[in-house]
């Protein structure tokens, strides 16, 4: 077996020739030509009176110049009609004029070379046939045109067809290797789409579950501080805020579980396979958009409970106001999921970094928009927080939802020392 250093220092094919085997065949064609030609100019020097061996040198110099018939093929046939007077050069005339039907010259030379050619041979023919043959002159005109065309047009049309056969080829092969880069680009981007599938539904799943549990959970706390402190004092207030810590954990855990449903239900069967589409038509198809998991197919919260939002947040000691401008309207189930994720992320960090803090909870109906806003005032030294841990993400998760629906989302510190969170949804 070759190893790889002996293929890679393999001398390639020589000079013009694209593969050895080539250039062994042009070679032997040479030869046969030379030798031919060299017997031919041994006749040729008898009738001019020339010496035998230039008759011989001159043969062999013509017929090697068939050698060159893929690199030059024009030179070779003008040799082969130079020569024809001199009745040498048969071969070199045949293969030469093949060589150039089949090669990437232009058609009207091509055309005019084998007129030339065929020409030649005619008359070539007719004066040496008038010499040898006494007969009716229209008889010679018919045996000259006859031996002209047979040897001109077989070849002629033979290396018409190669030639086109090989560019017909060479056409195939390009789009074949066309179709492949570009179905490789296509399984590249189809992969890629995939993966961006996978991440925005982890994604998804991460902002869905960080809304159950942050909310739910921080009022919890909030709830179980506020029992601890008065588990003593007043044991009215505390077995209401006990009994407000198991709802709403209750309600945490069904909306848990609805989530979970969804991540454990069954795929849907696979549709039949169609017929494989062209490539062209492929790649002009719209990209396929991910499939949601959750959030999508199950009912989600919506406008309607906002009010409901609002009172856990009261009744959890949060000073809440709550204003509605505008007829409100049905809505597309993501528009309402999200407006309610906003305001319930928003109260979530009142409890977390403004306890005591007044809030107002504002909505908007704009028509072809729906827009919210929460703010809340300055803690103005309030200390009885409850330390709940923040992971950052809150904001962060409400700007990826407004802007996944082509909303608008600003947050940030207000001038009177508290801090807004404001968004605007279109409907549509």
């Amino acid at each position: 077996m070759t190893s790889t250093g002996e293929v890679e220092g393999r001398a390639g094919p020589p000079l013009w020739w694209a593969q050895r085997r080539d250039a062994v065949v042009d070679v032997l064609l040479g030869g046969v030509s030379a030798v031919e030609c060299a017997w031919e100019g041994v006749t040729f020097a008898r009738e001019t009176g020339l010496p035998t061996a230039v008759g011989v040198a001159f043969g062999l110099v013509v017929g090697s110049t068939l050698v060159l018939r893929r690199r030059w093929p024009i030179a070779v046939v003008l040799v082969g009609i130079a020569v024809a007077p001199a009745a040498m050069g048969f071969l070199l005339s045949v293969v030469g004029m093949y060589s150039l039907a089949s090669s990437e010259v232009p058609r009207r030379i091509i055309a005019t070379l084998a007129s030339m050619s065929l020409a030649a041979t005619f008359v070539v023919m007719y004066v040496q046939t008038r010499g040898d043959v006494e007969a009716d002159p229209t008889l010679v005109v018919a045996l000259s045109g006859f031996v002209a065309v047979a040897l001109t047009v077989p070849p002629l049309l033979l290396g018409l067809y190669i030639g086109a056969r090989r560019r017909l080829m060479e056409s195939l092969q390009e789009r074949a290797d066309s179709l492949e880069r570009e179905l490789s680009l296509l399984a590249d981007r189809a992969e890629e789409r995939a993966e961006w599938a996978r991440t925005e539904e982890r994604t998804r799943i991460a902002r869905d579950m960080h809304d159950v549990v942050a909310h739910r959970v921080s009022l919890m706390v909030v709830h179980a501080a506020a029992l601890e402190a008065v588990v003593a004092k007043d044991p009215a207030r505390a077995a209401k805020n006990a009994a407000l810590v198991g709802d709403m954990g209750r309600q945490a855990l069904t909306e848990l579980r609805e989530m979970l449903g969804v991540l454990r239900a069954a795929p849907k069967p696979a549709a039949p396979v169609a017929a494989p589409a062209p490539a062209t038509a492929v790649a002009a198809a719209a990209p396929v958009a991910p499939v949601a998991l959750v959030g999508g197919a199950e009912e989600g919260p919506s406008l309607d409970e906002l009010e409901a939002l609002v009172g856990q947040s009261r009744a959890a000691g949060m000073a809440v106001e709550m204003l509605v401008q505008g007829e409100g309207a049905a809505y597309a189930a993501e528009v309402e999921q999200t407006a309610y994720r906003v305001v319930q992320e928003a109260l979530t960090n009142c409890h977390k970094h403004a306890p005591g803090a007044r809030v107002v909870v504002r909505l908007a109906h704009r028509g072809a928009e729906v827009a919210m806003q929460v703010e809340n005032g300055p803690c103005e030294g309030q200390t009885d927080g409850v330390g709940l841990p923040s992971g950052g993400n809150g904001l962060l998760g409400m700007r990826e939802r407004v802007l996944g629906l082509g909303g608008v989302f600003v947050s940030g510190p207000t001038d009177a020392g508290g801090f807004r969170v404001s968004a605007v949804l279109p409907v549509r």
